[in-house]
Order: structure tokens, then C-alpha cells, then sequence
């Protein structure tokens, strides 16, 4: 005798349950937002960014002639420190969910890998943005103590160029460090590169006098310096800051991404 076995038809439903919602952009840029300041490596960094600008001005304040004192100098001694750190913070903001070991919990909530490429990237723009306008606020609040307390010139000779080249620099030099993140995904490989590599190649493009005219086009510091020099940039400067710029921010930023869509995602 045989037994007859009736198996019922296996049904899939392939479409999506409509209940389900992906998570909104909006809500992916308060986590990185977040992410950037609760973290003991983002707070200190920012801490000491406002403490070392905090510094640099009370120095200037007491060590430079009155006829110094003016709004343009106090933005650049503001600058300098932002120049320097902010670019740390782009690096942090890749670079923490693999050194805290985090990318598998982020990547499991939101698993569409460029969306939280591009709310990390969003997120470091805004802190960036928002840190120059801090850092003008502090430079116009130093020059009235100048004039107060310093006998120092006052002057506000500072036209929209040169707050719009500000603005640029400080955001090149951010989103840079964020593409050096996004490359090597490690944090103190990161840095170093960051700081090592351009220096190196600024130094080289100094000390060979045949490459002086190709340096504007291949060393972004070189391309950004008329705002070093408190000039602002012009037709020609332009050129040269896409150029350079796609070579150090463009390139290192689309190959980290590639390597972002393709690495292992690990516990630990």
C-alpha cells in the first residue's frame, strides 16, 4: 500500500511589505550630526578647536601693533586653527564606525550603504559651515575689543569675496579630510596622510623650480593660497582649485566609496 503525500503549493509574496518605510535622509543626518559631538574623540576635538581659537586670539590681541588689529587679521588667526582640525573631524566621521567597531550595527539599521555615505558627508558640510560662521563672529567680536581695549585700527574691510573664499577653503579642507577617511578607513592612517602627503608634495613643487608653473594645478595648497594671502579668488584661481581639487578631494572620495560599498562589514 502506498501513502499519497499532498504538499499545498508554497506561495511568495516577492512584493514589499507596505507597512515598512525606509529610514527618512532627515533622520540619518541627526545620528551623524550626533555621532560628531557625543563621541569622546568628535567632543574634545571640537573642545580644543574652540579652546586653541579662543587662545590664538587673546595672543594676537596682546602681541600685534593696534594698526594690526583689524576685522581681516582676526578671521585669519581664527582660520588657522579650524585649517588645521576640522579636516581631523571629516576623518572621524568615516573613520570611527570601523576603529569603535559600530559599522555593523549602522549599516544593519540602514543598509544602503551610500545614504549613510552621503548623511556622514552632509553632516561634516553643516558642522563645517557652521563653525566658520563661529569663527566670524569671534573675529568681529575681537576686533570691537581691539578697538576697545587695544586702541587697535577696527577696520571692517572685508568684502563678500573674501568671506565666500573663507567659506571655500575651510570646506575644501573638511571634505578632504573626509575623502582621506573614506579611502583608508582607518584614523590615524587617515591623519597622517592627510598632513604628510600634501606637505610633501607642497615641499616638492617649492624646491624644483621646473614644476613651479604646474603647481597651482596638481598641489591644492598651492591653489588655494591667494586666500592664505588674504586676497580672494579670481577667474584663473578657480581653474586651478577644480583641478587640484579633483585630483585630492574628488578621486581619493569616489575610490573610498567603492571601497565602502565593497568591504566586509565585521563585529569585531
Amino acid at each position: 500500500m502506498s501513502t499519497a503525500t499532498h504538499q499545498a503549493p508554497l506561495h511568495l509574496d516577492a512584493s514589499p511589505d507596505p507597512s515598512v518605510t525606509p529610514v527618512p535622509f532627515t533622520r540619518l543626518l541627526r545620528v551623524e550630526l550626533r555621532k560628531l559631538v557625543d563621541t569622546r574623540a568628535g567632543f574634545w576635538l571640537l573642545t580644543a578647536i574652540g579652546l586653541i581659537t579662543v587662545a590664538v586670539i587673546v595672543v594676537f590681541l596682546f602681541v600685534a601693533d593696534p594698526d594690526q588689529l583689524t576685522f581681516v587679521n582676526f578671521v585669519g588667526a581664527t582660520a588657522t586653527p579650524q585649517s588645521i582640525l576640522l579636516p581631523v573631524l571629516g576623518i572621524l566621521a568615516v573613520t570611527a564606525e570601523w576603529s569603535q567597531r559600530t559599522g555593523l550595527v549602522t549599516f544593519t539599521l540602514e543598509p544602503s550603504r551610500i545614504r549613510i555615505a552621503v548623511a556622514k558627508l552632509v553632516a561634516v558640510t553643516l558642522v563645517g559651515l557652521l563653525a566658520v560662521v563661529v569663527a566670524l563672529g569671534i573675529a568681529a567680536l575681537s576686533n570691537l575689543a581691539g578697538m576697545a581695549f587695544m586702541d587697535g585700527a577696527g577696520s571692517w574691510n572685508v568684502g563678500a569675496a573674501n568671506v565666500r573664499d573663507f567659506f571655500a577653503v575651510q570646506l575644501i579642507g573638511i571634505v578632504q579630510g573626509f575623502a582621506f577617511g573614506m579611502l583608508l578607513m582607518n584614523t590615524a592612517a587617515a591623519i597622517v596622510l592627510y598632513y604628510v602627503v600634501p606637505i610633501a608634495w607642497t615641499v616638492l613643487f617649492s624646491m624644483v623650480g621646473a614644476l613651479e608653473n604646474a603647481a597651482p594645478w596638481l598641489d591644492v595648497n598651492t591653489a588655494m593660497a591667494p586666500a592664505f594671502d588674504q586676497q580672494t579668488f579670481r577667474g584663473g584661481d578657480w581653474a586651478h582649485i577644480a583641478v587640484a581639487g579633483t585630483i585630492w578631494v574628488v578621486v581619493p572620495l569616489a575610490l573610498g566609496l567603492v571601497r565602502l560599498l565593497r568591504r566586509e562589514v565585521k563585529s569585531a
